[in-house]
Order: C-alpha cells, then sequence, then structure tokens
C-alpha cells in the first residue's frame, strides 16, 4: 500500500510543531489522514464516538513518536461539538491543521435536538459549529480541510426543507449534505480573505472508497458487496481517500490557495449549484440561525 504522503507527493514534508485535529479519524479515511500526519511529524487529536477504537490509534501515533491525544463527539449534539473545541482550546495554543472529516449516509430520516435532519446536521452544522469555534485558536496560516464528495453533483439545497424529513432519501439528504460542505468551504474561504485572515479553507472529493467506512451505511446487500470489493487489489482503499487531504493539510504548492475544490490532489471544478455566491452565504447565515450562534466572520458583498 503506497502511504497518503507518498501519493500526494509531500513525504519529505517536517510537520513537528505542527497540531491538528482531524474529525472521524478512528477509522476509514480519517484514520489515514491522522496517521499520515503523524508520520510527518505532527501531532494529532483524534476525534470520534468510539473510545476504544480513538485509543487504538493514538497509540499508533504515539508510536511513531509524536504527541497525540483523542476527544469522543457525538456530531449530532450541539454541545458535544462545543466540548470538542473547548478540548482543542485546553490542548494546543495554535492548531495549524483541522480536518472536517467526520459524517456518514444515514438510512433513516430523523430530527436532532435542535430540529434539523440529521445527515445535514452531522455532515455540515456540526463542521460548521466547530469551526466558528475554533477560529480563534486556528493559528495564523491554518488550513481547514473539508471532506465533500462528487455525490453534491446533481443536488440542490432547499434550507426550507432542513428541518423536515417528510419524503427522506438517505442518499438524496447525503448528497445534499455535501453540497452544503462545498458551498462552506468556499463562502468560509471569501470570509476568511474579507477579514484579512492567512487561514485557507478548500474541500475536497476523496474517491469512491469501499473501506472508508461509508458503505456501512447502505443497504444489506450493497453493504455486503463493498465490504467484498474492498479486498481487491485494484480497488481504491482509504489510504487512496486520504491523500488528497494530506496534500491540502500540509502541501506548499497550496499554502496560499484558498476556496477551491480537489480530487486526487488537482483543483477540480465542483457543480454550479456549489459555485453559487449568494446560495453559499444564505447558507453559512441560516446554519448560524439554525445554531443560535453569531454569525461567523463579517461578510461584505
Amino acid at each position: 500500500m503506497t502511504q497518503p504522503a507518498e501519493q500526494a507527493g509531500v513525504a519529505d514534508i517536517d510537520c513537528a510543531g505542527q497540531t491538528a485535529l482531524v474529525t472521524g479519524s478512528t477509522s476509514g479515511i480519517g484514520r489515514e489522514t491522522a496517521l499520515a500526519l503523524g508520520r510527518l511529524g505532527a501531532d494529532v487529536m483524534v476525534h470520534g464516538r468510539d473510545a476504544d477504537a480513538a485509543r487504538a490509534v493514538v497509540d499508533d501515533l504515539t508510536a511513531m513518536g509524536v504527541e497525540a491525544t483523542f476527544e469522543t463527539a457525538d456530531f449530532a449534539a450541539v454541545s458535544a461539538v462545543s466540548s470538542l473545541a473547548t478540548a482543542v482550546d485546553d490542548w494546543v495554543d495554535d492548531l495549524d491543521i483541522l480536518v472536517n472529516n467526520a459524517g456518514g449516509l444515514f438510512r433513516d430520516g430523523r430530527l436532532t435536538d435542535i430540529g434539523v435532519e440529521y445527515t445535514f446536521h452531522v455532515n455540515h452544522l456540526a463542521p460548521y459549529l466547530l469551526t466558528a469555534e475554533l477560529l480563534p485558536t486556528l493559528a495564523d496560516d491554518a488550513r481547514i480541510v473539508t471532506t465533500a464528495s462528487a455525490a453534491h453533483r446533481g443536488a440542490s439545497l432547499d434550507l426550507d426543507a432542513v428541518d423536515s424529513v417528510a419524503d427522506y432519501s438517505s442518499f438524496s439528504a447525503y448528497q445534499r449534505s455535501k453540497l452544503a460542505n462545498i458551498q462552506f468551504a468556499f463562502e468560509l474561504a471569501r470570509r476568511l480573505e474579507q477579514s484579512e485572515h492567512g487561514i485557507t479553507s478548500n474541500t475536497f472529493h476523496p474517491g469512491a472508497i469501499p473501506g472508508s467506512g461509508f458503505t456501512r451505511f447502505l443497504p444489506g446487500p450493497l453493504s455486503d458487496l463493498a465490504s467484498l470489493a474492498g479486498g481487491l487489489p485494484f480497488v481504491p482503499t482509504p489510504a487512496d481517500g486520504a491523500a488528497t487531504a494530506v496534500y491540502l493539510a500540509v502541501s506548499p504548492r497550496v499554502a496560499s490557495v484558498s476556496g477551491r475544490y480537489f480530487a486526487y490532489c488537482e483543483p477540480t471544478q465542483p457543480s454550479a449549484a456549489a459555485r453559487d455566491r449568494a446560495a453559499a452565504r444564505q447558507l453559512f447565515e441560516r446554519s448560524a440561525a439554525l445554531l443560535d450562534i453569531p454569525d461567523p466572520l463579517s461578510a461584505d458583498d
């Protein structure tokens, strides 16, 4: 297996002294991203819901000689996400890398405690809130990387429907949330630039990865087939999926690049809906309202 840093052409980058939070890093793409950053010398905070799995990743990281810790947090709970942000602030003075990776495709339609559709909340509102609360902790040249998906293509985002599960479709909900990830990353980049921050915000498609953990949310037969496919030598692995995340997190080639969508370590054009600036601004403002927090950063026309 070729390691993510080698695929991304950054195996010679020294990240000693840097700190990273990778959400959803107890398995799949997130785990491979966390381990890759550790191999490059970064200290890493691991996040997930399974404490035992998180400890295992921390053990792997500490065996590399880097500092590692973990925090569990349910991304469907606003208070848990805020607690995660507080834990990061207590852990480091400055966070250099934030990888918003946690998320999934969920079979059943339901609302979270704040009355928001579960997939939209976990995949978009949680990283939105985490990022907003970590802005004071991020280093001046920090990089924010958000995992999106090519599944956003063909989706539209009706902000009046994010508090409903009427006619719920798990894949349509997932598509909408991935579209929201890209719009969020783009609008965040614009606001960071306007506020004269040196922080960058980019997003990426990791590829269709049978071993990523995503497949456990598929209907039974499809999940079983995807698991079998994950063992074939020509099928992409979670390490392959992590390559672009690692590239965006550490490569000098994208140190000043912000507000872009990548696939396979190359900038790629997302859908027209993803590039709709007015829609992205509406999403940003509506997300703050749903979470009952101040609108992060100014947004001048």
